[in-house]
Parts: structure tokens; sequence; C-alpha cells
């Protein structure tokens, strides 16, 4: 109980977490949040605590009461009491009410596959006889409204969940409670999916099971805080599978085409080369240039019908494409140099005489990274230009400084 108000902290943190500003509606909440704890679920990688921090400054603030406290003292009023308390329910419990109570996760999935889901039912009796009686300690209301005395001339009024009845407002005798759902009027079942990835689908593509999502968002009797039963005249929710596609370390995938990266030394560039592509159905391609044929450097070619089956088409595919890079050497020896001379086309420029030479004036070639030099005078400009309007602004203020 506190005899005074308490001290002022921080309460704009919560806000730049979820970043969202501080008179942001609860529907603007709720859609930073899901957007957010999506992102950052540690099922797809993303950083738990960051997950964590999310769930728990989403829970203060799309609770009228806490977010009043919170807004008004800070952090701190709430891990000392006020408003009920900072949180402490299960992120991943405040994630699932998002999505039907049903877990998140990414599924790495074959061409067919089995697997096993655990979806909350409602049970239609919650009583053997179907009769129930209104909760005493709530009168059917579902609530409680409690009051705490913060000092002279403070209460603050809370409601929360009447934990007599768990916020259903009705009482089942024990002996007349039901076997399934132990009155509960909520069971849990076990469900084998089968999903089938046809040939040719896409990333992001959505395999979707109709009314197989939870009828209720799980009771506090299996670990939860809260008991939401679904209006049994709704259709229930679907159950929806969204493909990931796993990133292959040779190919790469395009809509219907493949992409190979192949490097060719110098040599197999100009005189012919031959290869044995292992294809991602373990096929073994035999890939070799036409006699006589150069390949030019960063240079692709087709195969047809050698890319990926097309969607509900698995007959037809669409193409692979190699895209050839050459390996060049670093330094040639002169013998080197003379057999090639002796082989390859004539210089395109002639031989300079000594007299031509003469009137020269020497240079020397050093390698550069032409990226990385532009990027330095790019930014070498643009703080020069900085500068010079800094003086010319600058110079304006000092002139009028003297006039006045």
């Amino acid at each position: 109980m506190f005899g005074r108000p308490p001290k002022k902290s921080d309460n704009t943190r919560y806000y730049e977490i979820l970043g969202v500003p501080k008179n942001a509606a609860p529907d603007d909440l709720k859609k930073a949040y899901r957007k957010a704890a999506i992102k950052n679920h540690p099922d797809k990688g993303g950083d738990p605590e960051k997950f964590k921090e999310l769930a728990h400054a989403y829970e203060v603030l799309s609770d009228p009461e806490k977010r009043e406290v919170y807004d008004q003292y800070g952090e701190d009023a709430l891990k000392e009491g006020m408003g009920g308390g900072g949180g402490g329910h299960d992120p991943f419990d405040i994630f699932s009410s998002f999505f039907g109570g049903s877990p998140f996760g990414v599924f790495s999935l074959n061409l067919y596959n089995t697997l096993n889901i655990f979806r909350f039912l409602m049970c239609r009796k919650g009583s053997k006889s179907g009769a129930s009686t209104k909760c005493p300690g709530c009168q059917g209301s579902g609530v409680k409204i409690s009051i705490r005395h913060l000092g002279p001339s403070m209460i603050q009024q809370m409601q929360h969940a009447c934990n007599d009845c768990k916020g259903t407002g009705e009482t089942i005798n024990d002996r007349d409670r039901c076997g399934q759902c132990k009155g509960e009027k909520v069971t849990q079942e076990k469900k084998v999916l089968e999903v089938n990835v046809e040939k040719g689908m896409q990333n992001g593509q959505k395999i979707t099971f109709p009314g197989e999502a939870d009828e209720a968002v799980p009771n506090c009797s299996l670990g939860y805080p809260f008991l939401y039963l679904l209006n049994p005249e709704t259709v229930t929710g679907d159950i929806v599978f969204i493909l990931q596609q796993k990133e292959h370390a040779k190919f790469k995938r395009k809509g219907d085409d493949l992409f190979y990266e192949h490097t060719l030394s110098l040599t197999e560039a100009l005189c012919g080369f031959q290869f044995v592509l292992t294809h991602l159905d373990n096929r073994q391609l035999l890939i070799k240039s036409q006699p006589g044929e150069v390949v030019k450097p960063d240079s692709f070619k087709a195969i047809n019908d050698e890319g990926m089956p097309m969607y509900q088409r698995p007959f037809m595919k669409g193409k692979l494409y190699i895209h050839f890079t050459v390996d060049f050497p670093e330094s040639l020896a002169p013998d080197q140099c003379k057999s090639l001379e002796a082989v390859l086309p004539p210089r395109s420029s002639p031989q300079l005489t000594d007299m031509e030479l003469d009137e020269c004036e020497e240079t020397t070639l050093h390698d550069v990274n032409i990226e990385e030099e532009m990027r330095r005078k790019e930014a070498r400009a643009q703080q020069e230009a900085y500068d010079e309007d800094e003086d010319m602004h600058g110079g304006a203020q000092r002139v009028q400084c003297a006039q006045q």
C-alpha cells in the first residue's frame, strides 16, 4: 500500500519498443505488436529477448488500467504493484492469442508430410446434466472489482477475471462435472494433418485446412491464464501453412527457372569444356561446349525443360540457366606469352617504334576496387557540398550581424 503517490519514472520505453506514438489507438498497438512479434519470433530466428520485450510492452499498453498507470507514473509504478503489476504472462501465450490459440512455427516440408497438431475444442456440456449455476463470487458477470488505497483521498479501482469461475460467470457442482472436460468446457484434441506440397509450388504459397483451427482459446487449467470460448455459431477458423523455400548451395530459383553458377578456367573458355552437373533430383547432366566455341566471361547459356516443374502442370518445366565466369591467371611467363601470340589473333594495335616510344611518357597501372573508389568519391563530394553550404550560411549570418 502506498502512503504517497510514487515517483515518476520512464513512461516512453514501451511505446518505443512497439514503434508507436504515445497516443496510439488499441488497433494500432495490436498491428504494431503483431508485425514485430512475427518478425522477432524465435521459431523464425528472431531474438528471444526482443520477443519477450514486445510481449511485455503490449501486455501493459493493451490493458487500459496498466496503460493509465504507466503513462502517469512510469515503469517503476507497475513493478511496485500499481495497475495489477507489470505482467508475467508467457510471451508465447500472448502471441498465440493472435492466431486462434494455435502455436506458431516454421515447418520444413518435403513433397509430402504428416504433421501432428493439438487443437482446443469446445465441450457443449461442461456438466453431466448440462446444468450450471450463477457464480456467487461475481454474480454471473465473470469479473470482480477490487479497490486499492494509494494514499490520502486516493484510491484505485481494478477489474480482473473472477478466480472462482475463471471468468465464465457460472459454476458447476464438482460431482456434476463432465468427465471429458472436467467442467472447463474446453478439451484438447490431437489431430494428424497430411500436408501435400505439390510440385511447382512457390515460396510464400499457402496450404489451407478449412475449419481445423481451435474452437476456443486455451484455458487456465491447461496452463493458460484465461478462458475465452468462441461463439458456437461462428465458423471455426482455418489452419494455414505458408511455404518457405530453403536456400540451396548451388541452385537459385526464380519462378519456374533455375540458375546455376559455374567457373571456367581460361583454357576451358577458349579451348572447350565439359563437366557433370548433379541436378536437384540427383540426375547427372553432361554439360559441354561446341567444338571451336569460345565462352565469354559473364555469359549465360540455357537448357530447356530442366528448370522447376510448373504448378499444376508438373510435366512442364522452366529453363535451367548456367552463368559462366572465367578465372583468368594472375600472370604469364614470357615464353607462355609467345606461345599464345603464335595461335591467338594478332594484337589490335601495332607495335610502336623506338622513336614513337621516346615521345611518350611512362605510366604505372595499379589495381583498384572501382565500387569502393566510387563510394569514397561520392562521400567526399557530399562532404564538400555540405561544408560549402555551411560556409555560405555562416557567412550570411556574419554579414547580417555586422550590419546590425
